[in-house]
């Protein structure tokens, strides 16, 4: 058996600065997701913990824990907190899932993001509730603009393969939206015009707008202004008419 990754990657290089992402059935006739990184390849479950792993028999480390937190609510026990160990192996499942997500987002599978995205902003709620360190607590809710960005990427961009574009534009400004949010939360409002995700997230805003089509009523709108400049006053006060029919029927 030949266990030299070079004979497996070399029709597939490295390339700095780009995410290289493909599916793959494995030998068990499951689907994987494999990423290219420099040194080799990190290859996924589909579906479920990355690795494939489950921990106390749970789905993941976040499951375990809820589940056990939940429990304790139950039994109106002390608060359930987690120890710093248990934070960073929770953090570094949660790289799994980052790992996963960006490379389900190159391939265009969307709701594989979302999934994965909301999965790790649970993890962020989580911890909040059960930790007691600020400084733990900041180690991982630093990450939070990102991944609401990312999230907020994956459903406009599911709006955006339906043609809905207006639905799209309200998912970014609610995405927007969140990450300022967080940062009023965390007294750092000042941030958020600085924030390299609600400036990509505004930025996309603005393309999207620029580049989709009118709609009726817009159409309308533009053709009685038009009307207007021109003084043809009979057409204008017809289309007047019609756009406020149209909006009646809405």
């Amino acid at each position: 058996m030949n266990l030299d990754l070079n004979d497996l990657l070399r029709d597939w290089p490295h390339e700095p600065g780009q995410i290289k992402a493909r599916k793959i059935t494995g030998s068990d006739g499951r689907e994987k997701v494999q990423l290219r990184i420099d040194l080799g390849l990190i290859q996924m479950e589909v579906n479920g913990r990355p690795d494939g792993k489950k921990p106390f028999g749970c789905e993941s480390l976040l499951v375990h824990h809820q589940v056990r937190a939940q429990e304790k609510e139950q039994k109106a026990e002390a608060r359930y907190i987690l120890t710093p160990e248990e934070c960073s192996e929770m953090q570094q499942e949660g790289i799994q899932y980052y790992h996963r997500y960006i490379s389900l987002f190159q391939l265009n599978d969307f709701s594989g993001v979302i999934r994965d995205t909301q999965r790790n902003l649970d993890m962020f709620e989580f911890i909040t509730k059960h930790v007691e360190r600020d400084d733990i607590v900041s180690s991982f809710s630093q990450f939070k603009p990102y991944v609401l960005m990312m999230n907020t990427r994956a459903k406009a961009a599911i709006e955006l393969e339906r043609e809905d574009f207006s639905a799209a534009e309200r998912r970014i400004l609610s995405g927007i939206e969140k990450i300022r949010d967080y940062f009023e939360k965390n007294n750092n409002p000042e941030i958020a015009p600085q924030s390299p995700e609600i400036i990509f997230l505004e930025e996309w805003l603005n393309e999207i707008r620029a580049k989709r089509p009118l709609s009726k009523l817009e159409v309308m709108q533009k053709e009685m202004e038009t009307a207007i400049a021109r003084e043809a006053y009979e057409r204008a006060a017809e289309l007047r008419d019609a756009i406020k029919a149209y909006r009646q029927a809405e």
